[in-house]
């Protein structure tokens, strides 16, 4: 090497030896420094794939850069979901050949202390003083293929569904309805009483409260109903960990973000999500089939972080909905996990503590798209506005309800512009399908704001609305709120139920007697009493057919052969 150095410094002359000197200095400093000087290599790495074949974990990726010459590797680097980048890291997992293409495979450890089923992956260089990560970080996207319970998702007959009193089972199965919800206080559920080991650590549950919550479940499963469980955090002074660091309680909140961003608080939501999964299995405690993380959380009156704009407050939701779906997954592989938005399309955004329900479910499956695609499904809260008004039908003159999707606020009104949002390309999963979609709260009041008692058009509007879900086939569900009137809405004309309540007891849900609308919801999806049970609504709505109205109403055939 000195010889042929010799021989170029002797052709070149000294002037342009000391130029050529210079600038491979110069050229070597750069290579060196670009790290520190903030420049960006030359690779760029997308993770085209990161899913478990056996027991490892397999990810691939491709390079649409160049290739550095100061070294030949490509390393991967382990992230847990509250880290967001390698840093000054040198703990790489595995290494592979620099090129267009990359692969790299290394073990699962499934159930170990060193588990990497919910970890992501990001793809690093050295640039001749640190690694530098040249790739977004990417989750494992198939969980679900470890799980040992792997019984396919029961599709309930109808998708009449109702919030129940645990009191008045009985009186659910009468109506004959085949959803239902439990809510599940997150911050309570740890405890004394139950030990579950998981991945190496030992937690402790609350077993006087899994009690009366096996007895729910267990009951609900027993009438054949599908159970859908919507896991909410309020306060709780004794579980600091499940709250975002530096959140305090706080006056006009309700439920708080699930923290996933520190490691204690991304361990318990493991724990307690594969926990409820496997005790929700449907091996003798009942069975939980959709699974719901948070509430409306397009509004942080419902999921409470503190201000942020859009972006940090998704990102910080996405890291905790991807630990929940991960130990839901793996656990029973095809329970389905959704989030919920309220009906606020495009509108009463404030940038930093509500937000557009379209734009939370934009960023969402963008980030999504960007960390590993997953079968994330949409948990829609369509009210009439306002919801002191039964009629959902009139909401057009409102101005907040189009059938654009631009619209301001989507409903029972204008349902099809959702559903055709959730057609479009971007929308899809990864298989290509159109995700489940479930209405999972909505309520038509017996007591307008305006107008006093009108139970008439309380259960128009429950069958009207019933018969635009049951026919668009992208719907699966239909959850009315409620089956008692509660007394705190019922007093500000919020009247949902289909049994009025007792008002001399604002502290309990009493029933006293029952509305029109009990008998129309309970013959609504019956052949045989559907379209008698409807047919007063048809001359408060105005109409002759109901496929006037409903261009694919579901018992248009039965509807036509009845007035021949």
């Amino acid at each position: 090497m000195k010889q042929t150095l010799g021989k170029i410094r002797e052709k070149l002359g000294p002037l342009l030896w000391i130029v050529l000197a210079v600038l491979l200095m110069i050229l070597n400093l750069g290579v060196n420094t670009a790290h520190a000087e903030g420049l960006t290599p030359a690779e760029n790495v997308q993770i085209t794939s990161c899913a478990i074949n056996g027991e490892q974990v397999q990810v691939t990726a491709v390079n649409y850069g160049g290739v550095l010459a100061n070294d030949s590797q490509f390393y991967l680097f382990e992230l847990a979901p509250y880290e967001d980048s390698i840093g000054t890291r040198t703990d790489y997992a595995a290494t592979a050949p620099k090129g267009t293409e990359a692969a790299f495979a290394i073990p699962l450890n499934l159930g170990s202390a060193s588990s990497r089923l919910y970890s992501k992956f990001a793809v690093a260089v050295w640039d001749g003083e640190q690694y530098v990560q040249v790739s977004h970080p990417v989750y494992i996207t198939n969980p679900e293929v470890v799980a040992k319970n792997q019984e396919p998702f029961k599709t309930p007959l109808t998708k009449k569904g109702l919030l129940i009193e645990t009191s008045m089972l009985d009186d659910a199965f009468h109506l004959g309805v085949k959803h239902v919800i439990v809510n599940f206080p997150f911050q309570f559920i740890l405890g004394t009483g139950i030990d579950y080991e998981y991945e190496g650590k030992t937690y402790h549950f609350n077993k006087d409260l899994l009690d009366e919550y096996d007895k729910i479940v267990k009951n609900f499963t027993a009438k054949d109903l599908s159970v859908t469980a919507v896991i909410l955090n309020s306060w709780n002074d004794a579980t600091p960990d499940l709250y975002y660091p530096g959140v305090q309680q706080t006056a006009g909140i309700n439920y708080y973000m699930f923290n996933a961003s520190t490691k204690a608080g991304y361990e318990d939501i493991k724990a307690i999500a594969s926990f409820l999964a496997e005790h929700y299995g449907g091996t003798g405690n009942g069975k939980v089939s959709n699974w719901i993380i948070g509430n409306e959380i397009n509004n942080q009156e419902w999921n409470y972080i503190g201000p942020m704009d859009i972006n940090q407050y998704v990102q910080e939701y996405e890291r905790a909905f991807r630990v929940f779906y991960t130990a839901i997954k793996s656990t029973s592989a095809n329970d389905r996990v959704y989030f919920s938005t309220d009906y606020n399309w495009n509108h009463e955004a404030n940038g930093t503590t509500k937000y557009n329900a379209k734009d939370i479910i934009d960023t969402f499956q963008s980030r999504i798209l960007a960390g590993g695609p997953i079968d994330w499904n949409l948990a829609y809260h369509p009210y009439s506005v306002p919801l002191t008004e039964p009629e959902f039908w009139d909401d057009g003159a409102t101005g907040l309800v189009t059938w654009s999707e631009t619209s301001p606020i989507v409903n029972i009104g204008n349902l099809s512009v959702l559903t055709d949002y959730f057609q479009k390309p971007e929308m899809l999963t990864a298989s290509g399908q159109v995700r489940h979609i479930i209405l999972s709260e909505q309520g038509f009041t017996s007591t307008s704001a305006t107008r006093g008692e009108c139970e008439e058009l309380q259960a128009a509007a429950i069958a009207y609305a019933y018969y635009i879900v049951d026919s668009n086939p992208y719907i699966d569900a239909f959850i009315m709120s409620r089956q008692i009137d509660a007394p705190s809405e019922a007093q500000l004309s919020a009247s949902f139920g289909l049994y009025r309540c007792d008002m001399n007891q604002p502290d309990r849900i009493v029933p006293t007697t029952m509305k029109k609308s009990y008998e129309v919801y309970r013959n609504i999806d019956k052949s045989t009493k559907t379209l008698e049970a409807t047919k007063f609504a048809k001359e408060i709505l105005g109409i002759e057919h109901w496929y006037d109205v409903i261009p694919d109403f579901r018992w248009k055939g039965l509807e036509k052969r009845t007035q021949n």
